[in-house]
C-alpha cells in the first residue's frame, strides 16, 4: 500500500489534480452534450473514470475521462439505439449503458489476457486516418449547434417526414397485432380503429425523431447545410465564435491558466450577466449520481447483439487512446507504465461510469500533461481530479446548467481541430503511396460511413499490404541457383568443383508463411532436371506457418519423386518442431540427411557421391 499512495508528493498531486479537474470540466460537459446523453453523462464519466482508472491503473500521472475519439464512437452507438427505441432516450438508456459496461469489461479482459503489449502493432496510417476523421466529424456536426440550428425545432424540415412517420406508426400497429395473433385481413376494422387513435402529437414526435436522424452525422449535417445556413441565430454564432477566439487568443497571453475554462467562464458570464436570450444546456441534476440497475434487471441480449462488435471497437479504441497517453506521460516523467494494469484500470473506470450513467472515456493527453506540469506525481492526482469534479457537481450544478449550448459547441470545434493529425496530413506527399491510401480510406469511410467498419477495413488492408511486402522481400532475398552462378556464402567457397553442376542450393531467407508460399513454389520450379541433389539451408528461416509447412512438404515430395536427394542444413527449432509433427521429418527427410553445418553436409555429399 505504501507504493499505492505515496503522500510525499501530496502537495504536487493536489495542485495537479485540481488543475486537471478544472481543465476537464468544460470538456466533460461538451462531450456529454455531443454524445446525445446530455452534459451530466459527460460529467459522470469524467468523475468515475478519472477516479477509478487512477486508483487501479498502471500510469501514475494519467488523468482519464471522456475523450474526442471515445465520444465520437459513443455518439454512433447512442444515435442508433435511440432511433431503435422510437427516439426515446429513456427507453434506450439501459441498452446504451449495457454496451458501455460491456466495453469496460472487455478492457478488463484485455488487461488480464496481456493484450496491452500488442496495441503498438496497430499501423500509424490507420490511427492517423481515424483521428483526423474524428476531427472532421466533430467539426461538421458542431456547425449546427454553433449557429443555434436544431433539426427537431425546424417545423418545415420536420414536416417533410410526416408521411414516413405515419408509415412507421402504422407498421408498428400491424406488428403489435401480429404478436397478438390478430388476423388483419379478416378484421380490418380493428386495425382502422387503432389507427384512428393515433394523435397528431405522436406523428410529430416520430417526425422529429426521423428529422434528427436524417440530420445526424457528417452526411446528415452536409445534407441539411442549406437549412443551417438559412436559419442562423446570430446570437448563438457570436457566443460560439467568441469562445473559439478566447480559447486560441488567451493561449498567446499565458498557458498557465486553461484557456478553455477562461472561455467558458467569460462567455457564459456575458450571456447570463447581460440577460441574453440564449439557449442553455440541458439541466444537470443536483445530488449524487444514481446507479442504473436496470442495466441488469432489463438486460436483453437481442437489443445489444448488433452492437457487440461496436463495443469491442470502443474497448480497443479506449485501450489505444489510454496507452498512447501513457507513453506521453512516460516521456515527461521518465517513468515506465504498466500497460496491462492500465487497461484493467480503464476497464474498471468505464464499467463503473456506465453503471452511473456516464459516457465512456480513456486516458486524456492534454489533461495528463496539465497534471504533470502542475506537479502531479502519483495516482492521487487523478483521484483528486475526479473528486474535484464531484464537488463541482454537488455544489455548482445549478450554475453549470446555465452554460450556453453554443459555448460548448465552440469548445468542441477547437477540440475537433486539435484532435486532427496534421503531422500525418502534411506528410502525405512524402509517405509511401500504400500508406497514404490506407490513411485516406480510413479517413473517408470513418467520416461518411461507419467508424467501426472503417477501422476494421483499414486494419485488413494494412495487414494484407504488410504480408505482400514481407512476401516480396522474402522472394527478393531467396535464390535458387547452381553453385556456378550462386554467390557463395563463406562456408560454401571450397565446395568441390566437379559437383557444382549437380548440386543446387536453396537459401531460405526470412519466414516461410502464407504470404511467401507462391514465390517459394516458383523458385523451386527453377531447379533443373539434371540436379541430383538439393541443399535447403534454413539457418535464416526463423519461422514457418501451416501454409508454408504444407507447401514445403509438397515441394519435397515432388523432388523425391524426381529421384533427387534433399538435404537440410541448420533447421531452427520452430520449423523443425512443425516438420516433425506432420512426419516430414523423418519420413521424407531422414535424420541422417539433416545437418547442423554446411561442412557436415559437404562431407556427406563427398562420401555418398564417391560411393556412386
Amino acid at each position: 500500500m505504501k507504493k499505492l499512495f505515496d503522500f510525499k508528493h501530496f502537495k504536487g498531486d493536489l495542485f495537479g489534480g485540481i488543475t486537471a479537474g478544472i481543465v476537464a470540466l468544460p470538456l466533460a460537459l461538451a462531450f456529454g452534450v455531443s454524445s446525445g446523453l446530455g452534459p451530466s453523462a459527460g460529467l459522470y464519466g469524467a468523475i468515475f473514470i478519472g477516479f477509478f482508472a487512477a486508483l487501479f491503473g498502471g500510469t501514475n500521472t494519467q488523468i482519464s475521462g471522456p475523450t474526442a475519439p471515445m465520444t465520437a464512437v459513443s455518439m454512433v452507438i447512442i444515435a442508433g439505439l435511440i432511433a431503435a427505441f422510437d427516439g426515446d432516450v429513456n427507453k434506450a438508456l439501459p441498452a446504451i449503458l449495457t454496451i458501455f459496461v460491456l466495453a469496460g469489461l472487455m478492457q478488463i479482459g484485455f488487461g488480464f489476457l496481456g493484450i496491452g503489449k500488442y496495441i503498438k502493432y496497430i499501423p500509424y496510417p490507420v490511427v492517423s486516418g481515424f483521428m483526423t476523421a474524428i476531427g472532421v466529424i466533430i467539426l461538421i456536426t458542431q456547425i449546427a449547434p454553433s449557429v443555434g440550428y436544431y433539426p427537431k425545432e425546424d417545423t418545415e424540415f420536420v414536416a417533410q417526414f410526416k408521411p414516413q412517420a405515419e408509415e412507421i406508426i402504422l407498421d408498428n400497429i400491424l406488428k403489435e397485432e401480429a404478436k397478438e395473433g390478430f388476423l388483419v385481413l379478416e378484421n380490418f376494422k380493428e386495425t382502422i380503429n387503432r389507427a384512428e387513435l393515433i394523435t397528431p402529437e405522436e406523428i410529430v414526435k416520430e417526425s422529429k425523431t426521423l428529422a434528427s436522424n436524417a440530420a445526424s452525422g457528417v452526411l446528415g449535417s452536409l445534407t441539411v447545410m442549406p437549412r443551417i445556413l438559412s436559419n442562423i441565430n446570430w446570437l448563438e454564432l457570436i457566443l460560439a465564435a467568441g469562445t473559439i477566439f478566447i480559447i486560441y487568443g488567451f493561449k498567446r497571453i499565458t498557458t498557465k491558466v486553461p484557456s478553455t475554462l477562461v472561455a467558458l467562464i467569460v462567455m457564459s458570464g456575458i450571456a447570463v450577466g447581460f440577460g441574453l436570450n440564449y439557449r442553455p444546456i440541458e439541466e444537470i441534476p443536483s445530488g449524487l449520481p444514481i446507479p442504473h440497475f436496470e442495466i441488469f434487471t432489463s438486460f436483453s441480449l437481442s437489443s445489444i447483439a448488433p452492437y457487440i462488435f461496436t463495443a469491442l471497437t470502443l474497448a480497443l479504441l479506449g485501450a489505444i487512446d489510454s496507452l498512447l497517453t501513457s507513453v506521453v506521460a512516460d516521456n515527461m516523467t521518465k517513468t515506465k507504465h504498466h500497460s496491462n494494469k492500465e487497461l484493467i484500470g480503464q476497464g474498471i473506470g468505464n464499467t463503473i461510469a456506465a453503471i452511473f450513467g456516464g459516457i465512456p472515456g480513456a486516458g486524456a493527453t492534454i489533461r495528463t500533461v496539465v497534471n504533470i506540469n502542475a506537479g502531479g506525481k502519483t495516482r492521487l492526482s487523478g483521484m483528486i481530479a475526479g473528486t474535484m469534479l464531484l464537488v463541482i457537481l454537488l455544489a455548482l450544478s445549478p450554475v453549470a446548467s446555465q452554460i450556453p449550448a453554443a459555448v460548448l459547441a465552440g469548445i468542441l470545434v477547437t477540440v475537433g481541430i486539435g484532435v486532427m493529425d496534421f503531422k500525418g496530413l502534411k506528410a502525405i506527399p512524402y509517405m509511401p503511396k500504400p500508406e497514404v491510401a490506407i490513411m485516406i480510406i480510413v479517413l473517408v469511410l470513418s467520416s461518411v460511413w461507419n467508424l467501426v467498419y472503417a477501422v476494421g477495413i483499414g486494419l485488413v488492408i494494412a495487414s494484407l499490404m504488410f504480408v505482400k511486402k514481407i512476401g516480396d522481400l522474402t522472394a527478393e532475398h531467396s535464390d535458387i541457383k547452381p553453385l556456378t552462378q550462386e554467390k557463395s556464402w563463406a562456408d560454401e567457397a571450397n565446395f568441390p568443383e566437379n559437383l557444382k553442376e549437380e548440386v543446387f542450393i536453396k537459401h531460405i531467407k526470412g519466414p516461410l508463411f502464407f504470404g511467401s508460399t507462391s514465390d517459394f513454389q516458383n523458385l523451386m520450379k527453377q531447379i533443373p532436371e539434371k540436379a541430383s541433389t538439393v541443399i535447403i539451408r534454413m539457418d535464416r528461416m526463423p519461422y514457418i506457418d501451416q501454409s508454408g509447412l504444407y507447401v514445403l512438404e509438397d515441394e519435397i515430395i515432388n523432388l523425391v519423386r524426381q529421384n533427387k536427394t534433399v538435404l537440410f542444413v541448420d533447421v531452427l527449432n520452430q520449423p523443425r518442431a512443425l516438420m516433425e509433427q506432420i512426419d516430414l521429418i523423418p519420413d521424407l527427410i531422414p535424420n541422417e540427411q539433416i545437418f547442423d553445418t554446411f561442412i557436415e553436409c559437404t562431407n556427406w555429399i563427398k562420401t555418398n557421391k564417391s560411393k556412386n
